[in-house]
């Protein structure tokens, strides 16, 4: 079996463009995989026409191990993340080929299932005002979804300089979602590394009593040390600390486990170089006794991936779901994810195949075309994902 086209195609969405690439063989078999791009879409398919030529076409697709070391090394210079997401996407697509040329589902080639059941947690489900009583109302809204642990960013566009209004008012969102949702439910604080060490180390100190289940990248991720002086700082709080979404190649990760400076590892498959990548770090992660959590950003075939991948990985602990407070049509684009139950546990059913078991229906892609949106962090607003107004 011979790879013999290589085709990026973009959904379009109000706030981030989804990038899906088809693979296809001479043997009929196609496979798919996909990223957002980080308001880099046109680079990392520039970056695809370039290199599907030199590293994927007329290869074996089960040669994946070759596809990534070629693509990693090849070029010379250090792959960022223009590279990784283009790496990712091809690689994951050929674990789709793989287990369909097989009659299997991809995380049983990737090592066999060690779980029943996968935990998600929701994001980007506070689109709404940012005061309490909205934050609430939203947060009692995906609750009644069936997810059973929210995540959320209640810093505002804030960076490194908070006033103290301003942190009054981040405090009282999380207070407002803790009161609406109930103590048995996973708040997860993310940070997005607006602070400084020490100004991360004040605020998760105001937020220790609300029981955070994880205090989320509180610094930028260019200096570990610094995140390591945050960790040792909260640590008697008993809150873990978590980071990973930034670090794009397996060497970037070394210095964060010398330094044991996060409980937890996000790594974000569609931004490593795809599964195989992602498989190896996570062994890494669970002998420095760390737990793994997959940043998804993505649409289905993303999340496909990262349900194949917490199936089969052992310290794998929840993985993170947009798409149920986005557009309808971002998961009709390729119908196959398992779906969460309203009044279930939080946790969906293991991945079905071939496959990744997505069906990418290439007619709706075309359908909503890219609409060329910069999301932006440290605009105000931005968490209502509304690009015309930020």
């Amino acid at each position: 079996m011979k790879i013999t086209a290589v085709t990026p195609l973009v959904l379009g969405t109000a706030w981030r463009e989804l990038l899906f690439v088809k693979v296809e063989t001479d043997d009929g078999l196609t496979g798919w995989g996909e990223v957002r791009p980080l308001n880099k879409t046109e680079a990392v398919i520039g970056y695809l026409r370039e290199a599907a030529p030199r590293y994927a076409i007329g290869r074996d697709p089960f040669e994946t191990e070759r596809l990534v070391y070629e693509m990693m090394m090849g070029d010379f210079g250090r792959p960022g993340e223009v590279a990784m997401s283009a790496l990712a996407c091809l690689e994951i697509a050929c674990w789709d080929i793989k287990g369909k040329a097989l009659n299997q589902p991809v995380y049983r080639l990737l090592g066999g299932a060690v779980r029943d059941r996968i935990k998600l947690y929701a994001n980007g489900w506070y689109r709404v005002e940012r005061t309490p009583a909205a934050f609430a109302q939203a947060a009692r809204a995906a609750v009644a979804k069936g997810y059973r642990a929210l995540k959320f960013d209640p810093f505002g566009n804030s960076f490194f300089d908070f006033s103290s209004a301003e942190k009054r008012l981040s405090i009282r969102l999380v207070e407002a979602v803790r009161d609406a949702v109930g103590p048995d439910i996973d708040l997860l604080v993310e940070m997005h590394g607006r602070f400084t060490p020490i100004g991360a180390i004040e605020m998760a100190r105001d937020l220790a009593p609300l029981k955070p289940a994880w205090f989320e990248e509180p610094v930028p991720p260019e200096n570990l040390k610094a995140l390591k002086k945050v960790m040792d700082a909260i640590a008697p709080l008993g809150i873990p600390v978590a980071t990973g979404e930034r670090i794009h190649t397996p060497c970037d990760v070394r210095e964060l486990f010398e330094l044991q400076a996060a409980d937890i590892l996000q790594t974000d498959i569609t931004h490593f170089g795809g599964l195989a990548n992602a498989k190896k770090i996570a062994a890494q992660a669970e002998y420095a006794y760390m737990r793994i959590a997959p940043h998804n950003v993505g649409g289905p075939v993303s999340t496909a991936a990262a349900l194949h991948f917490n199936a089969c990985t052992p310290n794998a602990m929840i993985q993170e779901n947009f798409n149920d407070f986005d557009e309808s049509y971002v998961m009709q684009a390729a119908p196959g994810v398992p779906a969460l139950a309203p009044d279930g546990d939080g946790c969906v059913a293991l991945p079905a195949g071939p496959g990744l078991g997505v069906q990418v229906d290439e007619a709706l892609l075309a359908a909503h075309p890219t609409k060329r949106v910069h999301f932006n962090l440290f605009k105000n607003d931005w968490h209502k994902r509304d690009t015309k107004k930020s």
